[in-house]
């Protein structure tokens, strides 16, 4: 299943959610991340934070949500919105008639600096409980 997990700035919550989903899923999701707006980098406390709990960092980009519109990208069987932002924005046409949802997470690089530790700690730990949901789903079918 190919999985894309959009937000605004592509640096936080949508690049956590991207890697969990991999990780997790043994294989049975290839997961993605994109953002309306990226900010050109993925937030180095997301990093940090998916390191320490074991989760792979490697090739983990900030990109845009065009990236996946165009010809030739992966056809995505869901997508996934991770905060406000992005969910309120109209999506690109993605071909096919993906599953869309919406999980709605603080950004915690919105937060101000001396608060981000604490609003990533935050984040991650909502982070996993949705993908755990999605990984029971699948391995019903």
């Amino acid at each position: 299943m190919n999985i894309l997990v959009l937000c605004t700035g592509n640096s936080a919550r949508s690049i956590l959610l991207e890697s969990i989903l991999s990780h997790r899923s043994d294989g049975r999701i290839n997961a993605w991340s994109a953002g309306s707006k990226p900010a050109g980098k993925v937030h180095p406390q997301s990093l940090e934070l998916l390191a320490k709990e074991g989760f792979p960092t490697d090739g983990l980009s900030s990109q845009s949500w065009d990236d996946y519109a165009k010809p030739g990208a992966p056809k995505m069987d869901a997508v996934i919105t991770v905060c406000g932002s992005a969910a309120a924005e109209e999506c690109p046409y993605w071909p096919g008639t993906p599953l869309r949802a919406h999980w709605g997470v603080d950004d915690p690089a919105a937060a101000a600096p001396d608060n981000q530790p604490a609003a990533f700690a935050e984040a991650m730990r909502f982070c996993p409980t949705k993908p755990a949901s999605c990984l029971r789903f699948l391995s019903r079918k």
